[in-house]
């Protein structure tokens, strides 16, 4: 009897110590450096004055705030996000990334924090629609590493369709304005709020239905982690978890979306 005491006790102090660690690495994370591709209003811009702002942007901040560290935002070019994480030019991805197996073999994510419907926009009264046959011969922008890219490049492109990437969402807002693109191709609160909004975007409009694909979509966003980096992986999955319970993140939400995005 007392040796199983004594496993009992020695079991218990393993379990103190693990949540002792636990909190003690949480506190060790003093800076966290987000990377950014800072042209995909709402979720990451920069004001007039140089900012960066945003729903990404603010949630970074709170989460940067709950755990009591100093964020530091890094900008780089979506498609090049994946390969300066691994490079530890940063410690995180925060830029509407979206959770997708093909991500996931190369890095890590925290838990989904929100999802954004994937939508195509184009000329108002446009007869195209998000289809491979209604594109065949059109030329339709996406923005470099998205999920979209990888949805048009597998969908649409082997018939027939020109699927064109850009490094900056801005771009593409650019050409589909001029008339070099038929169509864009991106999430949905994007559209909306950096381009149907705003005066560059009189006279287009969301064309067809939104596109849901899990295996090529994804079915959330989070933060991309480097492979083996619990720690910090943990600490983000805390930090958002009280910000989703405490309400911060669905009142930051409420600041951008037209829509309830938030996943609890």
């Amino acid at each position: 009897m007392k040796m199983n005491w004594n496993k009992l006790a020695a079991l218990a102090f393993c379990t103190a110590a693990t949540f002792a660690a636990g909190a003690a690495h949480a506190a060790d994370i003093k800076e966290i450096r987000f990377g950014v591709e800072a042209s995909y209003a709402p979720f990451e811009s920069k004001s007039p004055s140089g900012e960066l702002q945003g729903f990404d942007i603010d949630v970074g901040n709170a989460v940067c705030a709950k755990l009591k560290a100093k964020c530091v935002w890094v900008e780089n070019s979506f498609d090049g996000l994946i390969p300066a994480l691994q490079a530890r030019k940063f410690n995180a991805i925060n830029s509407d990334m979206t959770i997708t197996d093909q991500r996931r073999q190369v890095i890590d994510f925290t838990d989904p924090i929100y999802t954004i419907p994937n939508m195509m926009i184009a000329k108002k009264g446009s007869p195209l629609l998000p289809t491979a046959g209604s594109l065949k011969g059109k030329h339709v922008g996406v923005l470099q590493g998205t999920i979209q890219e990888a949805y048009a490049k597998a969908k649409w492109a082997p018939a027939g369709v020109d699927v064109v990437p850009y490094q900056t969402q801005d771009q593409i807002y650019a050409d589909l304005a001029s008339g070099r693109l038929d169509a864009a191709f991106q999430d949905g609160e994007a559209a909306s709020k950096g381009f149907l909004n705003k005066p560059q975007g009189a006279g287009f409009a969301f064309a067809g239905p939104a596109v849901s694909d899990e295996k090529l979509l994804g079915a959330g966003v989070g933060y991309g982690v480097r492979k083996g980096d619990t720690q910090l992986k943990a600490a983000l999955n805390e930090a958002l978890k009280e910000l989703k319970a405490d309400g911060t993140i669905d009142r930051l939400a409420a600041k951008y979306f037209d829509v309830k995005v938030v996943l609890k």
